[in-house]
């Protein structure tokens, strides 16, 4: 079985100096690893070749025979760590908390906190129809909505063609 936590020692040392950050490495019982990567401004095929061979000087394949997947997490992909918040503060996300409201609106603050952590506090501004006393039809208002990553299902960037 692979050494998970050598692995995650061995990622963190093959970022080094560049702006990428670890969302998540998976080991399945077959030794298939999956290590997903995001950054500030982009994930670049280069580094992650670079971060594939530092792993593969590491684990020797004659040793223990696995597959290796390094890659982005994906414009689509769910939030996972509080560096993909941040990333995309002022930013359009969707969300669908436990309760089962679908919601889209504007990110607009991430609390504090180690760019890996895992439970992240959010405010998302979102539009709601309010009918004012007297009027005829109901007006549209930003209300900020200060939730939890435990509280939702997935929160991930809001795509729009």
């Amino acid at each position: 079985m692979i050494d998970k936590e050598l692995l995650k020692k061995t990622v963190a040392e093959a970022l080094g100096d560049t702006d990428l950050f670890v969302v998540d490495i998976t080991v399945s019982p077959a030794n298939d690893i999956v290590v997903e990567l995001d950054s500030p401004t982009s994930v670049d095929i280069d580094e992650c070749a670079a971060i594939t061979r530092r792993i593969e000087e590491v684990f020797d394949r004659d040793v223990e025979d696995y597959s290796l997947e390094v890659g982005s997490a994906g414009i689509t992909a769910d939030f996972k760590v509080r560096a993909q918040y941040t990333k995309n503060l002022g930013k359009d996300v969707e969300l669908l908390t436990r309760d089962g409201r679908k919601l889209r609106g504007v990110l607009t603050e991430v609390a504090e906190g180690d760019p890996a952590d895992t439970q992240v506090a959010f405010t998302v501004e979102v539009p709601v129809k309010v009918k004012e006393p007297g009027a005829k039809r109901p007006v549209t208002r930003q209300e900020a909505l200060a939730l939890t990553s435990d509280e939702c299902k997935y929160v991930r960037y809001d795509l729009k063609f």
